[in-house]
């Protein structure tokens, strides 16, 4: 899956209308938490959250004036203050310290909540897929289906990831919490799941389209298997074919004039159609030979050959099986 799957995924759960307050505050909230911060400036404290999209960012405005009254400055950073693949659209309002209050980000000790507010973490099905919403709104990423396929958050801190792993079980959907070069990272890692919870989410056109992309890639993955079954397959009939070949060249070559004509035979029809299998070697013969008789013509051929070669001293019917590269 293209690595922009990732903006397809935000820009369709970033159209999805919530009309529940409190799955449109669970969204919001979670949002804010991975997306921002809380920052001193001047004595008073700020909420400020950053976006990879414009629209992703108004969405978050337009909630907090719609269910705070709270009125946000929005800019677009400048190219070269930001690297490849960071947010680009930061708002703020310079008199947080209430709204996050209400919002559960800022505790009674004025001190920014490590995790998520236990009315988020601890809430209704609907609510709970709303906190990963917001989360992967702010900082998720989807990777392509294949042995590293994932869904994966970027959490601010140990005890905000822990809150979505939760939250992930009690929608029966298993994630894990890693660190990973030095960030936190939630992770689904399981093909099934991820496409559960991008449901779950609300991206149901990206969740089949990725499950759509999984399945056409196990389906060749398959085929890819079976066609190199094959092909060793192929690789030793035709080395167990050469290798024959070579040995009944070599017994006749030794014997001579004294191989006994039914064993003859036999190692010639071998040598004449070097691809036919036993059974279409013994169809061949005058009369017709079963599988067994020829195998068997064809054994007692060599047998007799590389006794003669042990009692001359020379190099048997083995020395001229051609060696693999």
């Amino acid at each position: 899956m293209p690595a922009s799957q990732t903006s397809v995924v935000r820009e369709e759960l970033r159209q999805i209308e919530v009309c529940d307050q409190g799955v449109r505050n669970a969204e919001l909230i979670t949002a804010l938490r991975f997306a921002g911060g809380l920052h001193n400036i001047s004595g008073r404290v700020a909420l400020e959250a950053e976006f990879h999209s414009p629209y992703i960012l108004q969405r978050m405005r337009k909630a907090l004036f719609e269910m705070y009254g709270v009125v946000t400055e929005a800019k677009q950073l400048p190219v070269n203050s930001t690297k490849p693949g960071q947010p680009m659209f930061l708002f703020r309002t310079s008199d947080g310290e209430a709204i996050a209050r209400r919002l559960g980000l800022l505790d009674s000790r004025r001190q920014q909540v490590r995790g998520l507010p236990n009315r988020v973490a601890t809430g209704s099905p609907d609510e709970l897929a709303a906190a990963w919403r917001g989360a992967f709104m702010a900082r998720g990423m989807l990777t392509a289906p294949g042995r590293s396929a994932s869904l994966e958050l970027t959490s601010p801190t140990n005890e905000a990831a822990m809150a979505l792993v939760g939250a992930a079980g009690r929608l029966g959907i298993q994630a894990k919490s890693r660190e990973i070069r030095g960030q936190v990272k939630v992770l689904i890692r399981d093909p099934e799941a991820i496409a559960e919870m991008l449901s779950k989410m609300g991206a149901t056109k990206s969740a089949e389209f990725w499950n759509n992309q999984r399945q056409d890639r196990e389906k060749r993955a398959t085929a890819n298997r079976l066609v190199n079954f094959d092909d060793a397959n192929l690789r030793r009939s035709a080395q167990a074919s050469a290798a024959a070949c070579a040995r009944v060249e070599r017994a006749l070559e030794i014997l001579g004039d004294d191989v006994p004509e039914h064993l003859k035979v036999a190692g010639q029809l071998r040598l004449t159609h070097r691809e036919a299998s036993l059974d279409e070697l013994g169809s061949k013969a005058e009369p017709p030979l079963t599988k067994d008789a020829i195998a068997g013509r064809i054994r007692r051929l060599l047998g007799m050959a590389d006794k003669v070669a042990k009692q001359l001293g020379i190099p048997g019917t083995e020395a001229a099986i051609p060696r693999e590269s």
